[in-house]
């Protein structure tokens, strides 16, 4: 029997906390899937995805050493953001999302900036790319306060989608 042992960190991001998923974030994730919202990261999905989103996310982090935290404010989930790199894919992604009515609120600048940090320092993804759809303002503004830039269009959920380049980062010690 293979048993996999890998520890998903949790960091600390201002406001906000980066964390593991469990299972009990199932009905926030599930609600935020069902919407028009969830457009952006492959939505609308059914409830029995959102549960193959929370074990998919432990699979990522024990096969790749890293993966999405969840973004815990108040101890309650109010979105997820880290890193993906799904098989087929030319490099590893940095993604946010933010779930309904915690929006504006510098919530996801706080959470991706503390996991981009981490991610160079940890994990050495460093320069690393999001994949943002044309017409998703928030994030595209997201992503440019951050420092990304546009590099390209492409397709991405069968969807027309841009990558941003985000600068390299000094690795701190």
């Amino acid at each position: 029997m293979t048993r996999f042992a890998f520890e998903i960190p949790m960091l600390d991001a201002g406001d906000v906390t980066l964390r593991a998923i469990q299972e009990s974030d199932l009905e926030p994730l599930a609600a935020f899937y069902a919407t028009e919202r969830s457009q952006f990261v492959g939505g609308p999905l059914p409830r029995v995805d959102a549960w193959r989103i929370i074990s998919g996310n432990l699979g990522h982090w024990a096969l790749r050493g890293y993966g999405m935290w969840v973004i815990a404010s108040d101890q309650q989930p109010v979105g997820m953001c880290g890193f993906i790199f799904r098989e087929g894919w030319d490099e590893p992604e940095l993604g946010w999302q933010v779930w309904g009515g915690h929006e504006g609120r510098g919530i996801a600048f706080q959470a991706v900036s503390a996991a981009r940090a981490h991610g160079v320092r940890a994990f050495g993804l460093n320069g690393v790319i999001s994949y943002i759809r044309p017409d998703n303002a928030r994030s595209i503004r997201l992503a440019e306060r951050l420092g990304a830039a546009f590099e390209r269009e492409t397709v991405f959920f069968d969807k027309p989608c841009h990558v941003y380049r985000h600068p390299k980062m000094e690795e701190a010690a």
